[in-house]
């Protein structure tokens, strides 16, 4: 009997651990939630207002680097370029669109001939830039958020 009562005395004791509540302090929820938070995917890309009419997020992202593509594009086009060879590059932009709808243009991987005979060449894409519509910026969980990207942009001159 005496083996039976100390048994489920032991037994009482260690199951006591089994009911406390154990606290869970916000920087705890925080970490956990950075954690499985995904930090290069957004719910909305960066966008115009023109791609307001197209609704799923792979058609805007489309839509918006159709259109940023074309209007550099159109205002290389505009520009009066000589070169003394044929170019044909593609240039890839590292640009940044802020939280506020700003677009800078980080770096651009171009070739050492096409720098040689297009000196200006990084001067006349900031300005492409500076000339854009409106930029709407990424969204991601209900807060506008800064994002990055690369944009190849081919360059042909004759």
């Amino acid at each position: 009997m005496k083996q039976i009562c100390a048994f489920l005395v032991i037994i009482l004791l260690t199951s006591c651990e089994y009911f406390n509540v154990k606290k869970t302090s916000s920087e705890a929820i925080l970490n956990e939630e950075l954690e499985t938070f995904n930090w290069n995917d957004v719910d909305e890309y960066p966008s115009f207002s023109s791609c307001d009419s197209v609704s799923s997020k792979q058609e805007k992202k489309q839509c918006f680097t159709d259109i940023l593509t074309g209007h550099i594009f159109e205002y290389l086009q505009d520009e009066i370029i000589i070169v003394t060879q044929d170019i044909n590059d593609t240039i890839d932009l590292k640009l940044q669109i802020s939280n506020t709808g700003e677009i800078t243009l980080l770096e651009s991987d171009v070739d050492s001939l096409t720098v040689k005979e297009i000196p200006n060449i990084n001067d006349l894409l900031v300005r492409s830039l500076d000339t854009l519509p409106k930029i709407f910026p990424a969204i991601k969980r209900g807060q506008q958020v800064t994002t990055e990207f690369k944009l190849p942009i081919i360059i042909g001159v004759d």
